[in-house]
């Protein structure tokens, strides 16, 4: 029996992304989405999906602080010229933030990084993996000024296994107040850099070039006609696509968040929900949201029903002013009292030492 052709394409086009969708040995999973609406409005979005907790906190920083790469002496050495709120991972990496200039870095898995191994002569400084987005946040004011001089590769990344036993493989986005965005991979052991405004969504694998084809690929079927639905990176990445580009844009600050929360929360993945044999496929356990025309961080616990905002405007971000933390308690967001926090949070954070980002582990002699 001959299928209508329509039919045909659907199944092939079905078959192919199936292909393209080989299960990540990883276990996170996130995406990332800009919101593009009138009058300068740009929100940065983004998920982060792990098997068990990852005891997430927010922390805040001033500028000066003098900080460096995690990978014993001869390690890259910078001092802070911007201060930042982000999330931070089992208080040992920076996941996410925006700084005081409104960048913002988005730190997701990648499986396919390969960061390439230095010469002995390699004149770059080591960094670990888990600093790299803390040092854009400290670093730069645009996605330009950092694309321009991150280029130059002034250090090599350094790989770490998380507490929990995963291989720390990622890639890293930047975005600012002008929409301009640009995504950072090593593939190959060669840095990799996609640098355009057009560059709104991103997720886990495949590498960035191949997750534009697929979203190519599915620009021709429609999304009105069919969409994939699956919790898988390349699914989210068309999905993402096709909402952020369709859904209508406000003019209106707080119908602007809950359009980008929308989208975001479409590519989610429930609570309880995971695939056996499949560690990369897990549920999200937070996300956040980077108001870059207001300057509000939002930070959203998958396991509760409140919205934490950080006014960034209400923070001493001046040289030599605390570092601040904001403890968020197992799986959700509570006060000590156990009450649920909502709303502007900035006035719960509360003074603490910086903590140290995870180094390798030293090769034995």
């Amino acid at each position: 029996m001959k299928l209508p052709q329509r039919r045909l394409d659907l199944m092939l086009c079905a078959l192919a992304t199936l292909a393209a969708l080989a299960p990540a040995p990883s276990a996170l999973a996130c995406s990332r989405a800009m919101y593009e609406g009138p009058n300068g409005t740009i929100i940065t979005t983004r998920s982060n999906d792990w098997i068990g907790s990852q005891g997430t906190h927010l922390w805040m920083y001033p500028r000066g602080i003098q900080r460096d790469g995690a990978n014993g002496p001869g390690s890259l050495t910078w001092t802070s010229k911007y201060g930042s709120v982000t999330t931070a991972g089992w208080d040992l990496a920076t996941i996410d933030g925006l700084n005081e200039k409104g960048l913002a870095a988005n730190m997701l898995y990648l499986a396919e990084s390969d960061y390439g191994k230095p010469a002995a002569n390699d004149p770059r400084k080591p960094l670990s993996i888990t600093a790299w987005g803390q040092y854009a946040l400290d670093n730069f004011a645009t996605v330009a000024e950092a694309v321009e001089a991150l280029r130059k590769e002034p250090f090599y990344i350094v790989t770490v296994m998380s507490p929990d036993g995963h291989a720390g493989t990622a890639h890293l986005s930047l975005s600012d107040p002008s929409g301009d965005s640009a995504i950072f991979e090593y593939v190959n052991g060669k840095l990799v850099i996609h640098h355009s405004r057009k560059y709104k969504v991103m997720t886990n694998s495949p590498t960035f070039d191949q997750q534009l084809a697929l979203d190519t690929y599915w620009r021709t079927i429609g999304g009105q006609t069919m969409l994939p639905g699956t919790n898988r990176a390349a699914d989210r990445f068309v999905r993402a696509s096709y909402y952020m580009d369709t859904v209508k844009k406000s003019d209106e600050t707080n119908e602007a968040l809950a359009t980008a929360l929308s989208v975001i929360r479409n590519v989610s993945v429930p609570v309880g929900i995971s695939t056996p044999g499949q560690p990369n496929i897990a549920a999200t356990q937070w996300r956040t949201m980077s108001d870059h025309k207001n300057m509000v961080y939002y930070f959203e616990s998958a396991y509760s029903p409140y919205l934490l905002a950080v006014n960034l405007a209400k923070l001493d971000f001046s040289q030599g002013a605390p570092t601040r933390k904001l403890n968020l308690t197992e799986k959700s967001s509570l006060l000590v009292d156990g009450n649920f926090m909502s709303g502007e949070v900035s006035r719960y954070f509360v003074p603490a030492q910086p903590f140290r980002f995870l180094a390798p582990p030293v090769p034995a002699k």
